[in-house]
């Protein structure tokens, strides 16, 4: 067998990582005709085949799946080994990427990452928006932001944000030809703008009060799948929408849009950022917690 070049083992966990050749060699900078010839070469000295190709997808075999599992974790601890030494010895290099949702990338820029890049220009930071839950490791993802409920018992979670509330709301145009519920039951009787999750199920809106939980399937016409344009549904009288409250809160301060149910929707644990307990993090990462802390006692 011969032995791989670091080179080569990079080479193809960008392939496995992003199932994309394409991808993979515009994030290494190589073009897709000498990846193809790395990632043939190692195969031909490990003796194996690693990954099936079609025209329109790329996918691991159970080699390749065995190799991945073994060697992400060994390079991602080999990154930051060499960004520690080169954090003490003067500015902090590298790529730092992060999984997060639209909203969190809209609100990290706005705050956190312009400090952040102006103090540590040699670090890359890759932000990925994405509405569906991945695996950060897996993914090849330094760090992950959700809202803590959906913050994975095993991870370091760092608090980005205060607690947020779910709010359901329409227009007064709306309410006027329909009363407004007063107990979430009373939905039933209503149009609601359902909400599409990125895993392709219907969000059931989540109601508290007292200690009583309720999980509800509204009914409704509309469907969508972004908070925004729910938003904007609830403002042309199309029904209630229920969403994050920073969403609607401009439409509620001018009298465009009435919450409903408010004390049926409690407030819960905001974003986090999150990444594994049971990995060293990187200096890149430890920097951008630091400046997250810091943004949180302005």
């Amino acid at each position: 067998m011969n032995k791989p070049t670091l080179a080569d083992l990079r080479a193809f966990t960008a392939v496995a990582e992003h199932r994309s050749f394409r991808r993979a060699a515009d994030l290494l900078g190589m073009t897709r005709s000498s990846l193809s010839h790395a990632i043939r070469g190692l195969e031909d000295g490990l003796g194996t085949r690693l990954l099936h190709r079609t025209t329109r997808s790329v996918s691991l075999t159970q080699a390749g799946e065995r190799l991945l599992g073994r060697i992400d974790p060994l390079l991602h601890d080999l990154d930051a080994a060499l960004q520690d030494v080169a954090g003490a010895h003067g500015q902090l290099q590298g790529q730092l990427r992060i999984n997060a949702n639209e909203a969190a990338i809209r609100l990290l820029l706005h705050t956190v990452v312009p400090a952040f890049l102006a103090r540590h220009p040699g670090v890359e930071l890759d932000l990925v928006a994405e509405g569906r839950l991945v695996d950060i490791v897996e993914q090849g993802f330094d760090a992950g932001i959700r809202l803590g409920e959906a913050v994975p018992k095993d991870m370091v979670a760092v608090r980005l944000g205060p607690d947020v509330r779910f709010l359901a709301v329409a227009s007064p145009d709306y309410l006027a030809a329909h009363p407004a519920p007063t107990v979430p039951d009373a939905l039933g009787r209503h149009r609601c703008i359902r909400q599409r999750l990125p895993s392709g199920k219907r969000y059931r809106w989540e109601f508290g009060k007292h200690g009583q939980s309720l999980e509800i399937d509204v009914p409704g016409a509309l469907t969508l799948d972004n908070s925004q344009l729910m938003v904007e549904a609830a403002l042309g009288g199309m029904g209630i929408a229920y969403v994050p409250e920073p969403c609607a809160r401009a439409a509620l301060d001018d009298g465009r849009l009435v919450a409903v149910l408010e004390d049926w929707c409690p407030r819960i644990p905001g974003l986090c950022l999150y990444f594994p307990r049971n990995r060293h993090a990187p200096a890149s990462l430890q920097a951008f917690v630091d400046a997250i802390r810091e943004e949180s006692e302005k």
